[in-house]
């Protein structure tokens, strides 16, 4: 037993617990939001775009936040333990490059899918986005102020820096990156869930290898940011017509 229960076995396990905790603890949060909109009277669940709104704000930018400063205080290990602070001109070099090797990544695989007649699952979000265009607009600004920097705030800043303390920066890294896989699957909707979370497990290493290699946080939530921002900026003019789909 004591040696099954040893450090990494630990990490594996807070890393585990954070990953689908954080996610769990945000569909609660989200639900009770919503409940509390349906008691007075605002009809969420019929308004696509109050829903996204609602579910963004609530889940990746209250509840994650939450969730990952409650695990530090916990644990005792504080505020510090996230590396965050102005980025430099290294910083946006890491931005700049990160975002074009993400972007050109999902190009290269998606071409590879349609090749093969390879279908992948859809995000939730998409779903709602093709029930009313607007809700892509809205995506658009909230990719920068909360999904990205929410999730990379707990699968980065948190999961993947407790990984470190055990296995190193490249285990850290691969670890984290398959929990931020995985936890995906409750949101998506569709055949091709399998391909989905593989297109993200090969593509999300970038994002911490931008956290590990920049100590800084901020870079790659704007990698996230921007990469979302722009799919959802696609998606919308698809979906008006102004984009041949």
């Amino acid at each position: 037993m004591t040696t099954l229960w040893n450090p990494r076995s630990r990490a594996v396990f807070a890393a585990v617990g954070l990953g689908l905790g954080g996610y769990a603890f945000a569909a609660i949060v989200v639900l009770i939001a919503a409940f509390a909109l349906l008691a007075v009277g605002i009809p969420v669940l019929t308004r696509p775009s109050l829903l996204v709104a609602v579910s963004v704000v609530m889940g990746q930018g209250v509840a994650f936040g939450l969730f990952a400063l409650a695990y530090l205080r916990y644990t005792g290990r504080g505020l510090g333990y996230i590396k965050v602070r102005i980025p430099t001109v290294r910083d946006f070099g890491w931005m700049t490059g990160g975002f074009v090797l993400f972007y050109g990544g999902l190009i290269a695989v998606s071409l590879v899918l349609t090749t093969f007649g390879i279908q992948s699952a859809q995000n939730e979000l998409a779903t709602l986005g093709e029930k009313d265009p607007r809700v892509f607009l809205l995506l658009i600004p909230l990719s920068f102020l909360l999904i990205g920097p929410g999730e990379e705030l707990l699968y980065r800043g948190v999961v993947q820096e407790r990984l470190r303390e055990s296995f190193g920066r490249w285990p850290a890294i691969a670890l984290a990156s398959l929990i931020f896989a995985l936890v995906h699957v409750f949101s998506l909707q569709g055949a091709g869930k399998i391909v989905y979370l593989a297109i993200l497990f090969v593509l999300s290493p970038i994002l911490g290898a931008a956290y590990e290699y920049t100590r800084n946080l901020v870079v790659p939530a704007l990698i996230h940011g921007a990469f979302n921002a722009i799919q959802f900026a696609l998606a919308y003019l698809m979906m008006t017509g102004q984009l041949p789909s």
